[in-house]
């Protein structure tokens, strides 16, 4: 068929000869795709095709040229706070990269679901929340890379760092908090970790509070509501950003240039 349509999330835009543009977007079930958008600036249609836009696009198939051009594009989801936000603005383009960065994780269709749900989440959340939201984004996305780190248990004595239920106020923490070793790819407790000063060659780690850890394992493994619910000082959401951000560059395997442009935004 010459004539198609894709339901596509916009994710980046850029130029290329004079009037014209390579849109790349991202679809369910064939993960990132590019097209051409033909037009000079007063072309409705270069307006409408712009990041983080979401809807259905029509697109003709050029099978000689063996390239795809977009014909129209039906809108459903704008993100109009975005407009108002920087940090949302920077926040959601800090998502596109890693997910093109990693080509959607091999996972087209569970990418779709996740950016999709991040960045429309993005759209509703005050700045303050967007924050914790970032840090929940780039933490379940660490998972889908098959690289997240276990937050449930001691890498090295294999004793559980807290026991309970979520969401029903019987949550017990292990005494000592958690903290992460870069070297392992895994948390340690603080006996553990005082043992490690034995050998300190090559050691690095990133302490976090209790609670914190509770966060990511909640963000893991419960419905999104009992994280979101979920109060941590700001101070927490800090470090907890600062070792997302670590981590996920870390799981990239390379440079992550929205992380190092907007780093007094993000």
């Amino acid at each position: 068929m010459r004539n198609f349509q894709k339901e596509a999330l916009i994710l980046s835009v850029r130029n290329t000869g004079e009037n014209n543009r390579i849109v790349s977007y991202l679809t369910k079930d064939e993960g990132i795709l590019t097209s051409v958008l033909y037009g000079g600036p007063k072309s409705k249609l270069r307006s409408l095709v712009s990041p983080f836009n979401y809807g259905n696009l029509y697109l003709y198939n050029d099978e000689v040229k063996h390239s795809s051009k977009i014909t129209d594009f039906d809108v459903k989801k704008y993100h109009l706070t975005f407009r108002e936000s920087l940090f949302k603005t920077w926040a959601a383009t800090l998502a596109v990269e890693v997910v093109i960065s990693t080509k959607c994780a091999g996972s087209p269709e569970e990418c779709f679901v996740m950016l999709n749900g991040f960045i429309d989440g993005l759209d509703l959340l005050d700045e303050e929340h967007g924050h914790s939201g970032l840090i929940r984004f780039l933490w379940r996305y660490i998972g889908l890379l098959g690289v997240q780190p276990d937050t449930s248990i001691c890498q090295r004595c294999h004793k559980p760092f807290f026991s309970g239920t979520f969401g029903q106020n019987t949550l017990q923490y292990r005494t000592g908090g958690a903290n992460y070793s870069h070297s392992e790819n895994g948390f340690v407790c603080s006996d553990c970790y005082s043992s490690s000063f034995d050998n300190p060659e090559g050691l690095m780690f990133s302490e976090l509070s209790s609670r914190s850890v509770v966060y990511l394992q909640a963000t893991s493994v419960c419905e999104p509501s009992v994280s979101r619910n979920m109060k941590l000082s700001k101070e927490e959401i800090e470090n907890l950003k600062g070792f997302v951000y670590s981590l996920i560059e870390s799981s990239v395997g390379t440079k992550i240039k929205t992380l190092h442009s907007g780093i007094g935004i993000l």
